[in-house]
């Protein structure tokens, strides 16, 4: 089934030509890869119709990721004009974990981390099984439903709200606050996102601030309660750092993984090569352990400990898709000092976007990095960044992918999408909004 739209060489190269992100195509948006592969071979450092670079090279994005010195994540320059000072975009986005510089950002990012240890994320994975095997009960018994709204958002909607301490039933309006915020985060912004994401930061901080106060009353436990984490670090952080940054987590950790899990299982069916090959890590799994059974029946003075090689396989699987389609397109930096780049000389100030879409699919670094291989390794994707910025979540959002998409395709192996899904339109975030399928 071809989900993903054909752009010819000849299109490919007209859009690459004239490429600006506040005016995109609606053919970008439906296949932007071929631009990329025409700007990383004739442009790769492109100047932007603003005067911005736009990196298409893997090595240059990671130069870049490298010297956090040089190149400052602070927005303070670019959505100072984007919102106008004071809004309330303005305010969640400069003052969040990714668009901020040490010190503010190490004080924040440590705190965080602390929950998300590889214990506390180990002891996610009983409760993640059976979020996960729930959503499909339910899936099975309608016989299909929306890959998107049924199972791939659900997923990390429970698991942020779970790391904030969020009541189950004051969850429903999460994920529209998320993509409202996000959404304006697009380099084109309309009048209604923007109006949008002020209301969503408005109504979601209102929200904390109740949630805040309960749990001062009643703290978690901060090994694994964020909210509770970031309360009890109050001498580091401003009332307004530790809002704004417990809507991050649910941004960060929420529309990342969905299109991680969507843009996945949305993939296999148009590579039926590679949905083949995943639906025989399990088997193969499968075989292992009745391997490992028998030897350990004729050898019962053993200790019995199986070893899980699927959970290997998986993770190598899970990688791919990152890198295949990933689900944060676009980064940004902003130069700090005069830097050389490629042999050429740039002023400080010089903004860079750092297209990550694009750098991992560099054949310098990717064999065939068109085609989706789900044993590929070595695999240096860029989905999760580099560097201090490196997602802090990524460990988390690798067991998700894991769990989610192995135990689908471990019940449903034979779904089928019913008609073309409906992609998010946006060009930092790459995802779908919709996406009907029926078990078969």
């Amino acid at each position: 089934m071809q989900i993903t739209a054909s752009l010819s060489v000849q299109r490919a190269e007209e859009i690459a030509s004239s490429l600006d992100l506040r005016k995109l195509p609606a053919d970008f948006y439906a296949n932007p890869y071929p631009i990329y592969d025409w700007l990383r071979e004739h442009e790769p450092i492109r100047r932007m119709p603003d005067g911005s670079l736009f990196l298409t090279r893997h090595a240059d994005l990671v130069s870049v990721y490298k010297d956090a010195h040089t190149f400052s994540s602070d927005k303070q320059a670019e959505f100072t004009p984007k919102y106008g000072a004071g809004s309330p975009l303005h305010e969640h986005h400069t003052t969040s974990l990714v668009f901020n510089d040490p010190p503010l950002h190490t004080r924040v990012r440590k705190i965080i981390m602390g929950a998300l240890s590889r214990r506390a994320i180990a002891e996610m994975e009983a409760g993640l099984i059976e979020l996960v095997d729930s959503l499909l009960n339910k899936i099975e018994e309608k016989g299909g439903g929306d890959l998107i709204e049924d199972f791939a958002s659900a997923i990390p909607v429970e698991i942020i709200g779970n790391l904030l301490g969020i009541p189950r039933q004051e969850r429903e309006p999460l994920r529209a606050w998320s993509l409202a915020i996000l959404g304006a985060l697009e380099p084109k912004l309309s009048s209604t996102q923007e109006a949008l994401g002020n209301k969503s930061v408005t109504e979601f901080k209102t929200y904390l601030q109740g949630l805040v106060k309960e749990r001062r009353k009643h703290p978690g436990d901060p090994e694994h309660d964020v909210l509770t984490r970031l309360i009890q670090s109050e001498a580091e952080l401003t009332e307004t750092e530790l809002l704004q940054n417990c809507i991050f987590i649910l941004n960060a950790g929420h529309e990342t993984t969905t299109n991680l899990i969507g843009n996945a299982l949305i993939a296999l069916q148009e590579h039926p090569q590679a949905l083949q090959y995943a639906l025989s890590i399990h088997e193969r799994n499968t075989q292992e352990i009745r391997r490992q059974t028998t030897h350990f029946d004729q050898n019962s003075s053993e200790k019995m400990s199986f070893e899980a090689p699927s959970a290997t396989q998986w993770d190598t699987a899970i990688d791919e898709f990152l890198r295949f389609e990933s689900s944060n397109q676009l980064g940004n930096r902003r130069a700090t000092r005069d830097f050389e780049l490629a042999g050429q000389t740039y002023p400080a100030g010089t903004l860079l976007t750092l297209c990550i879409g694009a750098a991992n699919r560099d054949p310098s670094v990717f064999d065939k990095p068109n085609e989706l291989n789900l044993a590929r390794t070595p695999n240096k994707h860029l989905a999760f960044g580099f560097g201090i910025h490196q997602c802090a979540g990524l460990s988390l959002a690798r067991l998700e992918g894991r769990i989610a998409i192995s135990r689908f395709l471990q019940r449903l192996p034979n779904y089928q999408l019913t008609q073309a899904p409906v992609r998010g339109g946006r060009a930092r975030f790459r995802g779908f909004l919709k996406a009907d399928f029926a078990v078969c």
